[in-house]
């Protein structure tokens, strides 16, 4: 009985969304049909290939960073989660919470070493590069530490502090265990443009999360934000 209230609920909600389709479809210009893809609460759209929707309390998203593998969790997973503070609560005060904290934590070196590590795939022979960048750096760290590294190879990798170039200062998370994340670059290279292109639609400028990201005490985070 369950299972045939089932279909039948099935049924009629297709048949909805026949209707609806033939009812837009009909003043389209010729040639030129839509497809229905899902019902989304909401959705924020950075461009038309850029976007998040939330759909049944999950974020369906494309273009964004938090779908892109060459940026560390770190960014990826506030991205989401200022994302779902939009989407699903409505909410960018709390969107604002979550980065402001994200900032002390960042700052204060509390974040886990894993959370920092930056995925790159060599796509070339080491020696065919004539840009030698952080990855090429790491993959040649991780050659000398006996690893094997091939063309299509994933180096993982985290941006160590130091005071030598930040290519010199990738190193394979691998070896990591004594050395310490520069929290300077993760927040001016991956959180602040991850969480800036969708805070800026929202009256936060990037100039303004930057500024944020200078300050060093608790104090003066807060009367940021108040």
């Amino acid at each position: 009985m369950v299972c045939s209230l089932q279909n039948e609920l099935e049924a009629e909600i297709q048949s909805q969304k026949d209707k609806f389709l033939e009812f837009i479809n009909q003043d389209l210009p010729e040639g030129m049909e839509l497809e229905y893809e899902g019902f989304y609460k909401r959705g924020f759209f950075v461009t038309k290939k850029r976007y998040a929707l939330i759909e049944n309390e999950k974020i369906v998203a494309k273009g964004l960073e938090l779908v892109r593998r060459d940026w560390a969790p770190i960014a990826k997973d506030t991205q989401q989660d200022i994302l779902m503070a939009i989407l699903k609560d409505g909410s960018p005060e709390k969107a604002r919470e979550i980065i402001k904290n994200v900032i002390i934590d960042i700052k204060s070196g509390e974040v886990a070493m894993k959370d920092m590590v930056i995925h790159t795939q060599i796509t070339k022979k080491l020696s065919d590069y004539k840009q030698i960048g952080p990855h090429v750096v790491a993959a040649q760290r991780s050659i000398a530490k006996g690893r094997k590294i091939e063309r299509g190879a994933i180096i993982r990798y985290v941006i160590v502090k130091g005071k030598s170039p930040i290519s010199k200062r990738a190193f394979p998370i691998e070896d990591t265990e004594k050395m310490e994340y520069d929290p300077e670059y993760y927040l001016k290279n991956q959180v602040l443009p991850a969480v800036s292109r969708i805070m800026d639609s929202l009256g936060y400028s990037s100039e303004k999360l930057a500024e944020l990201a200078q300050k060093e005490k608790q104090s003066s985070l807060d009367a940021f934000f108040n």
